[in-house]
């Protein structure tokens, strides 16, 4: 019996495979999960993360933190490069402003303003106070002269100031007597000066002091370009010479108002409002000038032109107000300290009502008080401080007789004659004849 003949082999078909689970895929692609092992099958592996050796991450966070010390070096430098235009940009525009105070004067007054204050005080005090003045001796050139009157008087003044009686032992010939000095007002003498030693230490040291007939002369209180600033003004930054021929004597006011602990007052304008009792230079409409406490001896009113307050009174009652705690910087200020002997200034008036000026450098705030009280003062008023501000000048001329010149008190007084003649930045007072 023959045998059926076999099946022929099944043709390959070009189907989809099928793998264990029955499901369908293609025969000959590899997913990220899969490979062939030897025999070309497919077979499933475990899937990796290629993850950087140690090495190359440290690399990496080296990089990155190098990228941020350049991003914060860069502003870092803008910003310093911003600030430094902007404050050199301010510095020169502060020496470049309208006045004629010396570059050195403007550049400290430029750091004051802007929060270097206490620098300044802290240098200038470590200066003064490891340059005090010479104890002993007597003047190098002698006693100043007062300038001689440009022309000879009959006429007697009115009042002729008291000579004083001077400090130190052993007077010098003329120290402490009042001369008649600058332009004649009237025929009269209006202005006197006389010089005299501060303290019995210091004897090679001169005080200029000047003494002026507030009958013959009206003052005015003349607006800094800076202190106090704003205006427009009648009376501005210089005299106008227009008043050159009527101009007898001007001289410096007070402190900064940043450091006056006071008020000013001028021209129907309040810069800074007024405190009761503090020290305060009073101008009247009619300029007639005084010095009392406001709100004791002067008050406001109509009559009222000017008043430029500063500190506490100095002498009071002709008593040196200056003799407990000078370090009291409530009455006195504390600009350098004032147990140091620097440029200093003050303005009073005698029992007449005279105006009395007093300045020279080495004086404390006691010993200033101490020469106004010589001087006849019975009320006083410290002045501005330091060598750049104390100046008083006395003026010739300004009329036919001549071109006008201005006279220092003091012969080292540091700042120039024309000083009020020219525009400036603080404010000052000037003495005209009636």
């Amino acid at each position: 019996m023959q045998s059926p003949p076999e099946a022929p082999d099944a043709a390959p078909t070009a189907g989809p495979s099928t793998t264990a689970a029955g499901e369908a895929g293609p025969r000959d692609e590899a997913s990220p999960d899969t490979a062939r092992d030897d025999l070309g099958e497919l077979v499933v592996t475990e899937s990796r993360e290629v993850r950087p050796s140690r090495r190359e991450r440290r690399r990496l966070e080296r990089e990155r933190r190098s990228r941020l010390k350049r991003s914060i070096r860069r502003g870092l430098a803008l910003v310093l490069v911003t600030g430094l235009l902007v404050v050199g940009w301010s510095y020169v525009h502060a020496l470049r402003a309208p006045g004629h105070d010396p570059l050195g004067v403007k550049s400290v007054e430029w750091i004051r303003d802007h929060g270097g204050s206490g620098i300044v005080d802290r240098i200038e005090h470590w200066w003064y106070t490891h340059h005090q003045p010479p104890k002993g001796g007597t003047p190098k050139h002698g006693l100043p002269k007062a300038a001689p009157l440009p022309t000879p008087t009959t006429a007697p003044p009115p009042v002729v100031p008291i000579n004083i009686t001077p400090i130190a032992p052993k007077p010098l010939p003329g120290e402490g007597v009042w001369a008649p000095t600058g332009k004649l007002v009237g025929g009269r003498p209006a202005v006197y000066a006389t010089f005299l030693r501060p303290d019995p230490v210091h004897t090679s040291l001169v005080t200029g002091a000047a003494w002026m007939d507030t009958k013959l002369l009206k003052g005015a209180l003349y607006n800094g370009l800076e202190l106090p600033g704003g205006g427009p003004w009648s009376y501005g930054s210089k005299v106008d010479p227009r008043d050159y021929g009527t101009l007898i004597a001007a001289f410096n006011s007070g402190f900064k108002l940043s450091t006056s602990r006071g008020g000013y007052y001028t021209e129907g304008k309040t810069v800074q409002p007024l405190v009761d009792g503090r020290a305060s230079l009073v101008i009247k409409t009619d300029g007639t000038m005084s010095v009392g406490m406001w709100g004791r001896d002067a008050h406001g009113g109509v009559d009222i032109a000017s008043v430029r307050q500063n500190l506490d009174l100095l002498v009071d009652n002709g008593v040196n107000q200056a003799t407990g705690d000078v370090n009291d910087t409530s009455k006195w200020g504390g600009t350098l300290g004032n147990k140091v002997f620097v440029w200093r200034s003050g303005v009073g008036i005698d029992k007449n009502g005279n105006l009395l000026y007093v300045g020279g450098n080495g004086l404390n705030v006691t010993t200033l008080a101490d020469v106004l009280v010589a001087a006849g003062a019975v009320r006083a008023m410290e002045l501005d401080i330091n060598s750049e501000w104390v100046t008083f000048f006395t003026y010739q001329g300004g009329d036919a007789s001549g071109p006008i010149t201005g006279v220092k008190l003091l012969p080292d007084m540091h700042r120039p004659a024309n000083r009020y003649l020219e525009s400036g930045t603080r404010d000052f007072i000037a003495l005209f004849a009636r």
